[in-house]
């Protein structure tokens, strides 16, 4: 028995690449969308000129004010310090007044100034290198040095300086303690302790005679502060060894004339 004819089936149309299972025929962008597009951008400008001519028409106000309201200031008058409160008032006048007074029973130092007062090169002229010590003074704003001393017996002398810095920019009057101290603190044979109500002052102690006056040695003792901007300097020589006491309470006194 024959088998029946088959038929063929009919051929499927081809789908367009990229696009699975669309139909062959691809839309068109109508020019409905750009007419649209067209018309929102006609009304957004529309719009804004119609703003613009709204807020031209109206009158100009106030804007609020920047600043706060005016505190009404506390009546009354603030009284000044007192001389004796305003340590100010004390270091711009004569900053002799300040040093310590020359103790009953001792001699005045003929070697230092008659009028009490160090000018910048006459002060330079302590340090070994003087040149280089003036213009370290200049540079820091030296200002005035008071000096004070006594001689007690024929063995034992006593320096002491008042430095005042103008300190503009710089903390002169700290920054010279603190190098004095360093230069104390080499000396590996020197005794130190701090001096009460300074801070940071040191007291110095030399346990061997210093070499520095010829054929006469002397022992040697030394104090260093600072309060503001001014920088005090204490010097005992002594052909006999000087107790720490003596520096340091001789340094305590002076620094509570400030």
């Amino acid at each position: 028995m024959e088998e029946p004819e088959r038929l063929e089936e009919p051929e499927k149309p081809e789908e367009p690449e990229g696009r699975p299972g669309a139909a062959g025929v691809s839309r068109r962008r109508g020019r409905t969308a750009r007419l649209v597009g067209a018309g929102a951008l006609l009304g957004l400008v529309a719009g804004t000129c119609a703003g613009y001519l709204v807020q031209a028409d109206r009158a100009p106000t106030q804007p609020p004010p920047l600043s706060q309201p005016v505190i009404k200031q506390a009546k009354g008058t603030a009284e000044p310090l007192s001389a004796a409160q305003d340590r100010q008032v004390k270091t711009d006048g004569d900053l002799r007044k300040l040093l310590l007074d020359r103790p009953r029973g001792t001699r005045e130092a003929t070697w230092l100034p008659h009028d009490g007062w160090l000018q910048l090169s006459a002060y330079a002229g302590y340090f070994r290198d003087s040149g280089e010590k003036f213009s370290s003074l200049a540079t820091d704003r030296f200002r005035r040095a008071a000096v004070t001393g006594w001689k007690l017996g024929t063995a034992t002398t006593v320096d002491i300086r008042l430095v005042q810095y103008r300190q503009e920019d710089s903390m002169a009057a700290a920054d010279a303690t603190h190098n004095m101290e360093n230069d104390a603190e080499s000396d590996t044979v020197a005794d130190s302790s701090a001096v009460p109500g300074t801070g940071d002052g040191m007291a110095y102690v030399h346990r061997r005679p210093v070499a520095d006056f010829g054929a006469k040695s002397l022992y040697m003792a030394e104090a260093y502060a600072w309060r503001g901007d001014i920088a005090v300097e204490i010097w005992i020589y002594s052909a006999r060894p000087i107790a720490e006491k003596t520096i340091r309470g001789l340094a305590q006194r002076q620094m509570e004339r400030l």
